[in-house]
């Protein structure tokens, strides 16, 4: 779809519920479900981040939606494919200027040309012990990207009819630093394996996109 179009389109979800937790649970790996308790959550007292999952136009006018690579490194979520976004820093104001900031950050947009269109559900990350807020933003004259090379391995560029796509869905299994040849539900983009988190998120802004696209 070109971007003009899915502009004049993606602005309605402004108007509509999130579709919360149970589009998450449709990409949420087996070994989460345990974490689905609020009570539980909270008495691990998590940190809070936010991420930006950002839509702009590529030269050609057709809409993607940008990921990033995350560096390889001693932690949890080491290599994996991700939005832009972070931990909450003291002078934040709020979690919305936490995602931008670090968005500018990691990728080089700065919050001026960012659309906030909508927040999304929270989600929870119990390996990291983050309870993450996600927004959607729109970045309607994209510059070229600035990646932060201390934390972003790769820019991930998806186009939205790849994302769209149901045969992107698929079946894993996964070893991870805190589980063995785990089955994951999980996107297919770019050549990568897009599970986790990021997954989960992902499936709650396709339901709201199949709304009004």
């Amino acid at each position: 779809m070109n971007f003009t179009d899915f502009y004049k389109r993606v602005t309605k979800i402004k108007n509509l519920d999130l579709p919360g937790e149970e589009s998450h649970f449709k990409m949420e790996p087996e070994i989460r479900k345990e974490w689905r308790d609020p009570k539980k959550i909270a008495e691990r007292n998590p940190k809070r981040a936010a991420v930006m999952a950002l839509f702009y136009p590529d030269k050609a006018n057709a809409t993607q939606l940008l990921l990033i690579l995350r560096k390889t490194y001693k932690g949890v979520h080491s290599n994996q494919i991700g939005f832009p976004g972070g931990k909450v820093e003291p002078q934040d104001s709020n979690l919305k200027v936490t995602a931008l900031r670090e968005t500018e950050e990691e990728v080089g947009v700065s919050p001026k040309r960012i659309e906030v269109l909508k927040e999304l559900t929270e989600l929870y990350i119990p390996p990291s012990n983050f309870m993450v807020q996600p927004y959607l933003g729109i970045y309607a004259d994209p510059k070229p990207f600035k990646i932060q090379e201390t934390e972003v391995e790769e820019i991930v560029e998806v186009q939205l009819s790849d994302f769209m796509n149901e045969d992107n869905l698929i079946s894993q299994n996964l070893t991870t630093s805190y589980a063995t040849n785990m089955k994951v539900p999980a996107f297919k983009l770019n050549g990568y394996v897009v599970w986790g988190a990021t997954a989960m998120m992902l499936s709650e802004i396709k339901v709201l996109l199949k709304q009004v696209l």
